[in-house]
């Protein structure tokens, strides 16, 4: 999805930031892609790749920072198993510091081939439950354009899907003892 829906706009860079500060309680992530291309994470999976090296980047701090400012951050990620090696990253790198900091990050596995009913497969953002932020990407995981969405009904869907997702999902932390520390099954 590269243009915009009626109901909604593109966000640029600063608004999108802005609705991170902006929110008052609640902020939920669904995720579904198995690959992110995004520039800030390259040299991070690379070592990641190289050596199994976890390094801290400005982002990590960054989100440290947002996700410890007193509202609750929720996510859902559905994944593909067995996990890509960028979802293997995700989960080291990401998703263990998102946890430390005080995110509620949540894993729905599925096998290839299947998807779990009622549940989209699009990414979004919704703050406090009300302003829902459609993130479009490439098929290859890069980002296209987020954007605004006005649509009552729409915002109502998302809501639902959060929480038919949450219901769903495993929390990291007990996902997470499947595998060694590199997020390898044992």
């Amino acid at each position: 999805m590269t243009s915009s829906q009626a109901g909604s706009r593109p966000v640029g860079e600063g608004e999108f930031n802005r609705l991170f500060e902006e929110c008052h309680y609640t902020a939920f992530r669904l995720e579904t892609l198995q690959v992110y291309d995004v520039g800030y994470e390259e040299e991070a999976f690379r070592r990641f790749l190289a050596d199994g090296e976890v390094i801290a980047t400005s982002s990590h701090q960054e989100w440290t920072r947002i996700v410890g400012s007193g509202r609750h951050f929720r996510r859902v990620h559905v994944v593909t198993e067995p996990l890509t090696d960028y979802l293997r990253f995700e989960c080291v790198w990401a998703y263990r510091s998102s946890v430390r900091a005080g995110e509620d990050v949540n894993i729905l596995p599925i096998s290839e081939g299947s998807w779990p009913e009622g549940i989209p497969q699009s990414d979004y953002w919704l703050f406090d439950s009300e302003r829902l932020v459609r993130m479009n990407y490439a098929q290859d995981g890069t980002m296209l354009t987020p954007e605004l969405v006005t649509d009552p009904d729409e915002i109502v869907r998302a809501n639902a899907v959060r929480d038919r997702a949450l219901h769903l999902a495993t929390p990291f932390t007990e996902y997470e003892k499947h595998f060694d520390t590199d997020m390898r099954p044992l």
